[in-house]
């Protein structure tokens, strides 16, 4: 069995589980309304920065006994468009199943989407959303993707493919995307730039989204993911979209001269 140990516990987050609660009971303050959410987006810094965001997002969503996580590539290890399809995720909260049935279906079906664990080892775009998930939900299996930049084509076909195969598993499942947004610009300038491209996120406009991001050359380092997840919800039957919460690393460090964008999102 394929075991993904945590590649950045202790950098970005505690490695220790008592630490790790302490910290995610300290980001999750406040109760929240319950969203139903068919997707959502969370960023995936250190919880230092990123974690007021990602607390917020989480705390919102209605727990699932299935998530499909879709991250970036930041390694360049492993296959373009990869999925561990079967195995576990270990976080210090604890294992969390891959749902092999769901994935063997999703690879069998998929154009683009192969089997890779490499992808996987040292990318933390989707660890580090897990402990969040987990601290909710103390029991679910995972879907974990990563993908690398293609064309809208491509991301529209994977989309298609996921949506096809949950509505085949008839699965109640949340599709997380994982990103950051605008990096190592000045506050002011990477919240205008972050703003354009969360307005097309909020109109479920994946084409306006990508347009956004190459025009304003927009650093958000998990559009794919991002444009993935909105073909796939919309197929679902999502209609609607908010922004939960919005802010730079500015906000945590106190320097605004050189900031990375972090955006929660809700789609329902």
């Amino acid at each position: 069995m394929n075991v993904r140990t945590p590649a950045v516990a202790g950098q970005f987050y505690p490695k220790n589980k008592i630490s790790l609660e302490k910290q995610l009971s300290e980001l999750f303050v406040y109760e929240k309304e319950l969203f139903d959410a068919k997707g959502a987006i969370m960023p995936h810094a250190g919880y230092v920065y990123s974690g007021p965001v990602v607390a917020n997002v989480a705390s919102q969503i209605k727990p699932k006994d299935f998530y499909i996580v879709i991250g970036p590539n930041h390694t360049g290890y492993g296959k373009p468009f990869s999925l561990m399809a079967s195995g576990i995720w270990r976080t210090p909260l604890g294992d969390i199943s891959i749902d092999d049935k769901f994935s063997d279906r999703l690879l069998e079906t998929s154009r683009y989407l192969k089997a890779d664990y490499q992808a996987h080892i040292y990318e933390h775009s989707i660890e580090v959303e897990l402990p969040f998930l987990q601290y909710k939900n103390k029991s679910f299996k995972l879907v974990p993707i990563v993908i690398t930049s293609a064309t809208l084509d491509t991301y529209s076909t994977i989309g298609r493919e996921l949506a096809e195969c949950v509505k085949e598993f008839k699965v109640d499942t949340t599709i997380i995307a994982s990103s950051d947004f605008t990096h190592y610009e000045e506050h002011e300038t990477a919240s205008r730039k972050d703003k354009i491209a969360i307005e097309a996120i909020l109109e479920l406009d994946e084409k306006r989204f990508l347009k956004a991001i190459s025009e304003y050359e927009i650093t958000a380092c998990g559009y794919a993911p991002i444009a993935v997840m909105l073909v796939a919800v919309k197929l679902l039957g999502a209609k609607k979209a908010h922004l939960v919460k919005y802010q730079t690393s500015g906000n945590t460090s106190g320097d605004y001269e050189s900031v990375v964008g972090y955006a929660g999102i809700i789609i329902t």
